[in-house]
């Protein structure tokens, strides 16, 4: 696996925590650890979709289960990629968000990827109907 200036511990252990409390934090490197190369793509890193996570699954019921097993859902303690646009499928609304460098994956969202979902898929998602005249 490669190794990314940005993982790269730069202090002695003991001085680790003191010296850069937020290691990572804002970073658009992926999930820490992740390593996603043209054998795997990220929605297979990730392992949770739309048809695992029941609530969603739920709220969804016009997709079917194929379809819902292409949309990845970050599990919790993911960071959002500063600058990505995601859609929260806990949301009542149907818009998409620009994530900020502190935002954080939790139990009470359900944060899908834009770049991870084909983009019929998307527009379903936020509630395109007709993106030619979107």
């Amino acid at each position: 696996m490669l190794e990314k200036p940005q993982t790269e511990q730069k202090h002695p252990d003991e001085w680790q925590r003191d010296l850069n409390p937020d290691h990572l934090e804002g970073q658009n490197i992926g999930l820490e650890g992740q390593n996603i190369g043209p054998q795997t793509s990220g929605s297979e890193q990730m392992g949770r979709t739309a048809h695992d996570v029941k609530p969603v699954n739920r709220m969804l019921s016009e997709f079917t289960d194929d379809d819902l097993k292409r949309i990845p859902v970050l599990p919790p303690g993911a960071r959002l990629q500063q600058g990505g646009t995601y859609r929260d499928l806990a949301a009542s609304d149907r818009r998409e968000l620009t994530a900020t460098g502190e935002m954080e994956a939790n139990a009470d969202h359900a944060y899908v990827p834009k770049s991870e979902v084909p983009y019929p898929l998307w527009n379903r998602l936020i509630g395109v109907e007709n993106p030619e005249r979107r």
